[in-house]
């Protein structure tokens, strides 16, 4: 599976970008899947249902499956938040894993910046960011999108993985 990441500070339309690039891929016939890294406490389920109960009870993962959808949870308990390795490797066969957040990975990425946050480029220290979408032209070798060109950023995305 081919993983390509998306590195940004909080609000600078990573989210936005990814969700039109996706019908992009799905377009070419790619199964795309996608890892979500969060620092926030996020819980799927509902206090108080069956499946909630179901956890804090002490299993270690529960699994809710419908004729529609099947999501498994899984209690980290003491054990340390797995990288991205890991995660990657618990997902089903796919052409192209996306990656919002594990900015220090060293996984192909692009930074995506607007000027107006004020917040610093991340490519100055990160090797592995192979180019940027942004509001406004930087000055850097790194090869630039504007961000509403989704196309584009698409081509470069499937022509830089199958460079490996």
């Amino acid at each position: 599976m081919k993983v390509f990441g998306f590195a940004g500070y909080s609000g600078s339309g990573k989210t936005t970008l990814i969700e039109q690039l996706i019908p992009l891929f799905t377009a070419r016939g790619l199964r795309v899947s996608l890892i979500k890294q969060t620092h926030h406490d996020v819980d799927l389920d509902q206090p108080g249902k069956d499946s909630w109960r179901h956890r804090q009870a002490g299993c270690g993962e529960v699994m809710l499956a419908s004729s529609r959808r099947w999501a498994l949870m899984h209690e980290l308990r003491d054990e340390p938040e797995p990288g991205l390795d890991a995660l990657v490797g618990r997902l089903s066969p796919c052409d192209l894993v996306l990656v919002e957040g594990f900015k220090s990975d060293p996984i192909p990425k692009l930074e995506i910046h607007r000027q107006a946050s004020g917040k610093p480029l991340l490519f100055p220290g990160d090797p592995h960011i192979v180019a940027v979408a942004t509001d406004e032209p930087l000055a850097t070798d790194l090869p630039q999108f504007d961000l509403n060109q989704a196309e584009d950023i698409a081509a470069f995305i499937l022509q830089t993985l199958n460079k490996d």
